[in-house]
């Protein structure tokens, strides 16, 4: 079942989340991260059907005790570079563990 609010559509799962843009079009994306940056959350998103250089989405995300989500821009310069270092961090962090486990499965 998926639910929805003005401008997006998730499903239960988290998986996939359907942005609704200005002009009304919509764009389905793959969640890749929900993550905590000073006191905040924040959602990676990555649009489907997208080539290798698409850009990954980045919002402050905010869960509510309904389980209603909502997704704020990033308005503050200083605020989504703290973000997208994080994220980037983030996925360093994988890549790394993914040779490490690699390496191990070789041996």
């Amino acid at each position: 079942m998926a639910k929805e609010d003005e401008n997006l559509t998730y499903d239960e799962n988290g998986d996939m989340i359907t942005l609704t843009l200005d002009d009304g079009s919509e764009i389905e994306c793959a969640v890749l991260a929900v993550f905590p940056v000073n006191n905040n959350d924040y959602i990676a998103l990555l649009p489907q059907n997208a080539d290798d250089d698409a850009e990954v989405y980045l919002y402050r995300f905010i869960q509510h005790d309904d389980d209603e989500i909502e997704l704020l821009n990033i308005e503050d310069d200083d605020e989504f570079e703290a973000v997208s270092d994080a994220f980037d961090e983030m996925l360093d962090d994988e890549e790394f563990n993914e040779m490490l486990a690699e390496e191990d499965e070789e041996e």
